[in-house]
């Protein structure tokens, strides 16, 4: 007989702001990249770089489960974790785990290298401020001309990356029996009774103090050019 299960908030909002901020931003750049409308990539590209800067600080100093010192694991549990993946048991994660919080590292990493190198992105000679990075003029030639092909060259990994995110997500469903959409929709999953103990969430207002620095922060540098 199945253990009784009961609702538990693992996900504070700041976390859902992140991960489906996140995730709009990719999309809009990319698809505003292949379309040219500039404007819009750079200030999705403005956005992603914000919040990629939060979610960095509040990995730091926000909500418990939310910090890197709590889900950050090994890479020998991430493999054990990921040697039983065929087996159906039930979830009994209140953070991300094992395998999924080097998931999480992995693309906070491509995320932050790709919105950085996009502020010194320049694609050609002559090309109008809206068409290239706001530091691009900011630096030699040289270096403008690197971090343009650093930046062409990471969506490729980036897409890949969510690729792979996406496929595991789906994946735990359908073999694992184990829903990580809704919970990160709602903040609220079901967990068995004998584990489901709340983590400590972090004061609302230090969300706001840390995402208003984080914007006032990527303000400063994109007006620096």
């Amino acid at each position: 007989m199945a253990e009784k299960t009961v609702p538990v908030k693992v996900w504070d909002g700041w976390v859902r702001l992140f991960h489906w901020g996140a995730a709009g931003c990719v999309l809009v750049s990319f698809l505003s990249a292949k379309s040219g409308a500039w404007n819009l990539h750079y200030m999705s590209g403005y956005t992603l770089l914000t919040l990629v800067a939060f979610r960095i600080a509040w990995g730091l100093v926000g909500s418990r489960n939310a910090r890197f010192a709590t889900f950050l694991r090994g890479p020998g549990t991430a493999v054990r974790q990921i040697m039983k993946f065929r087996r159906v048991e039930p979830d009994t994660e209140t953070t991300h785990n094992a395998a999924g919080a080097w998931m999480v590292v992995l693309l906070l990493g491509l995320l932050l290298a790709q919105a950085t190198s996009g502020l010194f992105a320049n694609h050609d000679v002559g090309f109008t401020y809206s068409q290239h990075g706001p530091l691009a003029n900011a630096v030699s030639e040289a270096t403008s001309e690197r971090m343009t092909t650093l930046h062409v060259t990471l969506i490729d990994w980036l897409l890949i990356a969510v690729l792979v995110h996406v496929l595991a997500v789906v994946s735990y469903r359908l073999v694992k029996g184990q829903d990580l959409v809704v919970p990160m929709v709602t903040g609220t999953k079901a967990l068995p009774a004998s584990v489901a103990q709340a983590p400590r969430h972090a004061p609302a207002l230090l969300g706001v103090v840390l995402l208003a620095a984080a914007v006032a922060g990527v303000w400063y540098v994109t007006r620096l050019g």
